[in-house]
């Protein structure tokens, strides 16, 4: 009877829901630039979206999500942190956010915290996230997943970088 008991509370005490990791250390080659802001002006405000964004690293990825309650998709995840933190409402699309106005760089080692960074294929945009410096950026990769920061030249990451987009200059 207590190896039954013993068994049970191990099954209890189990969990079958698999957790990706929302954090690995950084291997990227930009890690040991220095931090950058868009500017002094918007330096504060870069640091308000630097903070949300991390904040909401962890949170589940969903389709058409545009809440930490209900999850995000990675455009969601995007709006989300402009509009709270920034007061800038974007739309929600990647590639209509990709066809915004601002400043276009071209150029991973001239990114600043705070930038939108855009990837895709032949086909055009069809993911962002937020660079938050030193080679890593916030976004919600995939379905099933979670909100994550990545190295932006990673393996897949640096493949499919089209651009980063500056909005707050």
């Amino acid at each position: 009877m207590p190896v039954v008991l013993v068994l049970l509370l191990a099954a209890c005490a189990s969990n079958s829901r698999r957790h990706e990791p929302t954090f690995t250390s950084s291997h990227s080659s930009l890690a040991d630039l220095p931090a950058r802001a868009p500017s002094d002006a918007n330096a504060g405000t870069a640091n308000d979206v630097l903070f949300r964004a991390m904040a909401l690293v962890g949170t589940p990825y969903h389709w058409g999500g545009n809440t930490p309650a209900g999850g995000f998709d990675c455009s969601g995840l995007v709006d989300y942190i402009y509009r709270h933190a920034a007061d800038i409402l974007l739309p929600h699309s990647s590639r209509e956010m990709a066809a915004m106005d601002g400043r276009k760089v071209t150029r991973m080692t001239e990114l600043a915290s705070g930038d939108l960074v855009f990837f895709g294929n032949r086909s055009g945009i069809d993911h962002v996230g937020v660079y938050v410096g030193k080679g890593r950026f916030v976004h919600a990769p995939n379905s099933g997943g979670t909100v994550r920061l990545d190295d932006i030249d990673g393996p897949y990451w640096g493949d499919h970088f089209a651009y980063g987009k500056r909005l707050l200059d």
